[in-house]
This record gives C-alpha cells, structure tokens and sequence, in this order.
C-alpha cells in the first residue's frame, strides 16, 4: 500500500529532515582523523535528544544498536559504529533517521578526509550527481523507474561504476520503510506511477568497482565483494505537481564541511 502525504504531513516530515540535516551537520563539524564511529555516534544521539520529542529513527530498528550507520570505505550501507579511528585518507559514508512529531525523517552523505585519492573523490562527485539526476525525475506522471534510469546513467553507463542491485530507496513516512521501493537502476516508463504527495528516499549506492556485496557475520554490514570504495548520498523528496520538494538539505552539513580542515568538499 502506497499512502501520499496531505501538505501538513509534509511539513511534518520536513522538520525531521531537517533536524537529521542538522544532526550530520554536527558530524561534519567534529569529524577528524582519529576521531572513531562511536565517538560520532553518541554526540548524535544526544544532539537528537536535545529537541523535545526527538528520538533516533534507526536505533533499536530491527535491533540496530546505534544512532547512526558509519559505513567507512568499502562499506556500502549498514556499518555498526566501532571504536576503530578515521584515518586521512578514509571515506565515511554517515546515514541518519529521526523519528519526530510521529514521522521519520532520512537522509546521508558520505564524508572524504583529506588524504582521499582523486579517483575516490571522482566516485563521490558522480555519486552525488546521480542522487541530484534521479531527482529531477521525481515529479507526477513519470515512474520509478524513470529515476532509476537516471541514477544509472550517471553511475554506471556514463562512469563505469558498479550500481549496488540489492539496496534501494523506499518511501518513508509514519514508517521508515514504506511501499514503494525505490532502485538505483532501471527502465524508463516503468514502475508505479508517481502521484502528488508521494514521499521518497533516493538514495544511491554506487561502487568504485563490481557492483556485487556481501553481507557480514553481524547481519547488518554491507560491504564490496572486491573491498574497493562504495559512496552513498541520500534525500527525502516529496513528489509535487511544481517539481520535486527535497525534505532534507545537504547545505548545513557543507557549511560545516567548509570549516573543517580535515574534510574535503564533495562538488
């Protein structure tokens, strides 16, 4: 069952958008070398707390047992905080879900220390255009899989990356995972149909190598079959007849990026 949100729903998700938006924002500006997962993790919590109301949306989701999915390098999606620190030349893919006014809010966006190859900052560059081209499909009257025909475009046949298959976007709402799912592949003019009001996750999980993953003992890390570098960006859109509402922002957590030595920005 797909449900569309009324405007108000709308407004209701949005501000646990943009709290995420600013939860990230407060990791990017403490993010360093040397700095671990754990670390991250425990001040978004309390950030999150901070806000009447507020809780983490992914903690205790299906027992997940943190605020907040690192998934550092190879790591695709899922990785479980550790006390393992960054070092320079890592990539840390940061995905964030509140749950507030009883709607979640979701959005991620992977972080590149300095020391990051160029080729590694390539993946995130396009990664990120691929997110924003997915996007500008999401309006009344095209299909899912207009979007993710566009994502894999850009990823994969303009860039020969790998475009993770198992993964996908979904709706969100009362729920974090709604009907429908939304991949980072497919054929143009296929799929549900997209309606005024529908509200989605897009979120890309492009692989510097083989699009193939595995799954860890842990049950929940996802990682590169060939441990090459995997990046993740994610936005919660709201389907509008004047184009495409992005809930969350990316702008506060790129401020922070700009004020930070450590980190390198992601064109």
């Amino acid at each position: 069952m797909i449900y569309h949100k009324t405007d108000e729903e709308i407004e209701l998700i949005r501000q646990s958008c943009l709290l995420v938006s600013k939860t990230l924002a407060h990791v990017a500006s403490i993010l360093k070398p040397g700095i671990t997962g754990l670390e991250i993790d425990k001040q978004a919590e309390t950030f999150i707390r901070d806000h009447e109301g507020a809780v983490p949306g992914f903690k205790g989701y299906n027992d997940f047992p943190a605020t907040l999915c690192v998934s550092k390098n190879e790591v695709v999606v899922h990785g479980i905080p550790t006390n393992a620190p960054f070092k320079e030349d890592d990539i840390v893919s940061v995905d964030c879900g509140v749950y507030w006014n009883e709607f979640f809010g979701d959005a991620a966006y992977t972080f590149a220390f300095q020391g990051v190859s160029e080729e590694v900052h390539k993946l995130l560059s396009v990664t990120k255009a691929s997110l924003y081209r997915g996007i500008e499909k999401a309006v009344p009257g095209n299909r899912i899989g207009d979007i993710g025909y566009a994502v894999q475009t850009v990823a994969e046949k303009e860039n020969n990356y790998g475009v993770v298959r198992e993964l996908v976007g979904h709706g969100l709402g009362r729920n974090l995972h709604e009907a429908p799912e939304v991949p980072n592949y497919g054929s143009r003019g296929r799929g549900t149909k997209l309606q005024e009001g529908l509200v989605i996750a897009i979120e890309p999980m492009i692989n510097l190598g083989t699009k193939r993953i595995a799954q860890s003992d842990d049950g929940w890390t996802i990682s590169t079959r060939d441990k090459l570098q995997s990046a993740h960006y994610e936005h919660t859109i709201a389907v509008k007849s004047e184009g495409p509402d992005i809930l969350s922002t990316h702008d506060y957590l790129e401020e922070s990026i700009k004020n930070n030595d450590y980190l390198s920005e992601i064109q």
